[in-house]
């Protein structure tokens, strides 16, 4: 009777749901990435794997859970008083930490700054948890905690992230989890450790719990663009682009033959550690039909060829190449080309600072080649006292002119320009400013090459005073501004 009145009383405290949250918690793959849309049970099914991993392992289980700032943790330690607290597990809130009956210790923290990853080395889990991995702009410090991953115990280690499509951290997440296997549920091996790894693909009809009430509140609460990756984990499409007037159909072109008349130039983002950007650019002539039938008024900038240094399959990473070889990299890509009129290059590396500036060391390189070098671009980002702003020269371009028709285009062979642009997001404190964070090399660069070729759109007919005698159109500053060598 007793044992009868006890069953009657119990009650489970977690269960996984059929679907992704039951083939994570039984994943024995090291690196797990969970989630790519909104309402699919991703707290839930980190907890609970702990919860299993804890079983299994008591004492020697040890867990970490981080999110990027402190207050995005204040919900999911609620939810994880809902869950242990029934099975007589501790809460010590000083700690951030929770300690079950049988020893397992799973602690709650945030990196704030990249910088704070520091201060784990020499600690040791068996779990590593990170809660929306998206809010991460690069993955410096998520590489630096997998250090942490060992078990003197002999307990298999495993590093398990959540997200959605987004964030600053929206193209290096995309890179190492999505593009490898869009679909999801394929195991594929690190290039570089050899460890493996999977993305469990989880949407919000995987969660019996969230009804259409809730898909409704998500349709209501966003564009069409956010709503779809939210619900279809669509990382194809960003909401809250910086640029939201890029359009692939308008601004992609294919490659064709530069016509010989065209003017020609470069423009460069320096970086090392970071990933460098070099673009060359065609200005157009008369009004031009690309081969696939997309019009190019006079004025035009064409993108068509890039050099972009970052490791390869580690967006924002760097080749860390001297400026001398970088030098000379550009004077071989530039070893056939028509001479160019000028190019521009990031202020900074011009700057002294205890040896020959960078921009020297290239242009060394350039010179020798008989080639144009370097001069200062102009780094304005934001409008300011009557001075242009970069961005608002790069967002017009890619608007286009008066017959809407682009004045800014890039050859499809631009990959990471296409790569890296349409994901940019405003920066949250300066929203007229975009989110440094990010990768935003190639970005600056192409704002510097419209800051050196400024460009006003002209009104439209109907937009023209008609009643002022002796009118005249102001004239579109789209014509070459650099001095010819």
């Amino acid at each position: 009777m007793a044992e009868a009145a006890r069953a009657a009383d119990y009650s489970v405290a977690w269960e996984a749901q059929p679907g992704p949250q039951t083939a994570l918690i039984s994943c024995p793959v090291f690196e797990v990435f969970f989630g790519g849309a909104r309402g699919g049970g991703k707290t839930d099914g980190v907890l609970g794997d702990f919860l299993e991993h804890a079983d299994a392992y008591g004492q020697h289980a040890i867990g970490l859970m981080l999110r990027r700032q402190r207050t995005e943790l204040i919900e999911t330690i609620e939810r994880s008083k809902q869950i242990y607290g029934p099975l007589g597990w501790q809460y010590h809130e000083q700690d951030k930490m929770w300690r079950a009956p049988d020893g397992a210790r799973l602690r709650f923290a945030y990196l704030e700054r990249d910088a704070d990853a520091e201060a784990y080395q020499g600690h040791s889990y068996t779990r590593l948890y990170v809660e929306e991995i998206g809010n991460f702009p690069s993955d410096r410090p998520i590489l630096k905690l997998m250090a942490t991953l060992r078990s003197g115990a002999g307990v298999p280690v495993g590093f398990r992230a959540t997200g959605n499509p987004g964030g600053p951290g929206h193209q290096w997440v995309k890179a190492r989890y999505i593009d490898p296997a869009p679909m999801g549920f394929r195991v594929f091996k690190d290039a570089v450790s050899g460890l493996e790894r999977v993305y469990i693909p989880s949407r919000v009809g995987d969660n019996k719990f969230l009804g259409a009430d809730y898909v409704q509140q998500l349709k209501a609460s966003g564009s069409e663009e956010l709503v779809k990756a939210w619900l279809e984990g669509d990382w194809s499409v960003i909401d809250g682009a910086f640029f939201d007037c890029w359009e692939t159909s308008r601004h992609v072109v294919k490659p064709f033959s530069v016509p010989d008349d065209w003017a020609r130039f470069r423009s460069g983002d320096w970086g090392s550690a970071k990933p460098f950007s070099f673009g060359w650019w065609a200005v157009v002539g008369d009004k031009f039909k690309t081969p696939d039938g997309i019009w190019l008024p006079r004025g035009c900038l064409v993108r068509y060829r890039e050099w972009y240094g970052m490791q390869p399959g580690k967006p924002n990473t760097g080749l860390k190449l001297h400026a001398d070889v970088v030098g000379k990299g550009i004077a071989e890509r530039e070893a056939k080309d028509h001479r160019l009129v000028g190019g521009v290059l990031d202020p900074a590396a011009f700057a002294e600072d205890g040896g020959p500036p960078i921009a020297e060391r290239i242009n060394a390189e350039l010179i020798k080649a008989k080639l144009v070098p370097f001069r200062p671009a102009d780094n304005k980002r934001v409008p300011g006292r009557g001075a242009m702003g970069g961005w608002d020269q790069m967002r017009g371009r890619l608007v286009g002119d008066e017959d809407g028709l682009p004045m800014l285009v890039t050859f499809s062979t631009c990959v990471d320009s296409i790569r890296t642009i349409p994901a940019l997001q405003h920066d949250p404190l300066k929203p007229e400013d975009l989110d440094s964070d990010m990768e935003d090399h190639a970005a600056d660069e192409w704002r510097y090459a419209c800051m050196s070729r400024p460009w006003i759109k002209k009104p439209a007919a109907d937009e023209r005073p008609k009643n002022v005698s002796g009118y005249r159109p102001a004239a579109s500053s789209g014509g070459d501004s650099f001095k010819v060598i």
